[in-house]
């Protein structure tokens, strides 16, 4: 196969040559698009480094051992098998040669006569010293499940460790950021240490642990009216969880987390919830992007001054109200899908329409029977909010499989206050010392491996969950 071909169907008469659309990001924002163009005359070709779609709203479950990977994660090849107008590459774009409207791979490149960039964005770090060196990462599944592993290592280790100041480093988890996603992680990390844990390790004292989730603002879930928020800092401190709010990061070690003013915390799990940036590539390749790298477009999504070229999704940038808008896995949807309406539109000579965001609403769940929710103008908090989050979640997942694992898991974790899925992998494992850890007190074999580097969600909620 040629770079001309491009990987996608031809399926004009001999001689014509459709439209083709390269859509770059198997994210909600590409997905949606792919899906959007199904039944219109353009060939269209999906670029993604990984061969599966990540429904990131439930990634955080993945690093709690609440869910294993491939219930959340969905081939792309099957979801576009009855799509004869699309086909799939997996491999990484490297460039986009704007001059000869081509897209460059490794190993070919690809002509465009329309392009949509959805590969989302990756963690920020707002320039805190070793924070990107030290702290874990929680946005695709390469960095979930190692994530996963640190965590279930630290209570392998410390159910020998003798020296009580590293047994208090090993028990010491911190999550940076009080959003959803950080709000969602630090509740389902208590359920898994005060549930399972606590009965795998009797050994272990467990009034040792600590939880910490450190924020710079002055509360939980800032986007949700008072009265939630204040449930979920109820909540969350019920669970045993200590807040520290109005607490900015001001640097980060191998074994420590540093607070401004000085305070400093022992501890060899830091997990960076706390922002997220645009990728580096449409910078270096000539796209006006923010300082925080997101690509700066025309109200219809198109990247101006660059004609054929679109942004949709987390790496998209875009204001309604005066305000950016978030990245969650609504705009990324919605977004995806006017791309796709507005290539048709310019194809056929009409006008693109400008986006408007239709918010369904906002969701986030602090654990077992507690959850908030804001919905057609309407508080929700507790069970029924729980509920509602569970029937949201499952239905937006891929593949009747998914759901029933889902359903299935969730289920024997609520009955059972079991995780069925906590595992220390053999291929986790190979990765430790990629990421710097901090230096023994005194040599002892570890137990279960150390650290490595730390896998990608209308689902109304969450945050840095678009694609």
């Amino acid at each position: 196969m040629d770079a001309g071909d491009g990987g996608a169907v031809n399926g004009g008469s001999e001689g014509e040559r459709r439209p083709r659309v390269v859509v770059v990001g198997a994210g909600f924002a590409g997905l949606w698009a792919v899906q959007r163009l199904r039944r219109e005359p353009v060939d269209v070709l999906l670029l993604d480094r990984q061969n599966y779609h990540t429904f990131l709203p439930l990634l955080y479950q993945v690093a709690a051992a609440e869910l294993g990977p491939t219930d959340i994660a969905y081939p792309v090849r099957s979801i576009l098998r009855d799509q004869k107008n699309a086909t799939f590459r997996m491999a990484e774009v490297v460039e986009v040669d704007l001059e000869h409207s081509e897209v460059v791979t490794p190993v070919e490149r690809i002509p465009y006569d329309h392009l949509i960039l959805g590969m989302g964005a990756t963690t920020h770090y707002f320039g805190v010293e070793g924070a990107e060196e030290y702290a874990f990462p929680l946005r695709t599944m390469d960095e979930a499940i190692p994530l996963r592993h640190h965590v279930l290592s630290r209570f392998e280790e410390a159910a020998y460790e003798a020296d009580a100041e590293h047994r208090q480093r090993l028990l010491t988890f911190a999550i940076v950021g009080a959003g959803p996603t950080g709000v969602e992680f630090s509740g389902a990390l208590s359920e898994l240490i005060y549930g399972p844990l606590q009965k795998d390790f009797p050994m272990i004292d467990m009034a040792t642990v600590r939880i910490l989730l450190i924020e710079a603002m002055d509360g939980v879930l800032q986007g949700m009216p008072a009265e939630l928020s204040d449930y979920a800092r109820d909540r969350l401190e019920r669970r045993k969880v200590e807040l520290k709010m109005g607490s900015a990061v001001a640097r980060v070690g191998p074994d420590w987390v540093e607070i401004e003013g000085g305070e400093r915390i022992g501890t060899e799990t830091i997990v960076w919830t706390g922002g997220v940036r645009g990728a580096q590539g449409p910078r270096d390749w000539g796209l006006p992007v923010t300082r925080s790298g997101q690509i700066e477009v025309e109200r219809t999504l198109a990247v101006p001054g660059r004609p054929g070229v679109w942004a949709a999704g987390d790496l998209a940038y875009l204001e309604e109200d005066g305000e950016p808008l978030p990245g969650v896995a609504p705009v990324a949807l919605q977004q995806g899908t006017l791309a796709a309406d507005n290539i048709m539109r310019q194809i056929r000579g009409e006008e693109p329409k400008a986006f408007h965001y239709r918010d369904p609403g906002m969701l986030a769940v602090i654990g077992r029977n507690a959850a908030v929710a804001r919905l057609g103008g309407r508080n929700f908090k507790g069970f029924p909010a729980w509920v509602v989050w569970l029937v949201v979640h499952v239905a937006k997942l891929i593949g009747f499989r998914n759901r029933v694992l889902v359903l299935v898991n969730w289920a024997w974790n609520y009955l059972f206050f079991e995780r069925a899925v906590r595992l220390i992998l053999p291929f986790a494992r190979r990765s430790a010392g990629d990421r710097p850890r901090p230096e023994r007190p005194r040599p002892l074999p570890r137990g279960g491996g150390s650290g490595e580097p730390v896998g990608e969600e209308g689902v109304a909620a969450d945050e840095p969950r678009g694609g």
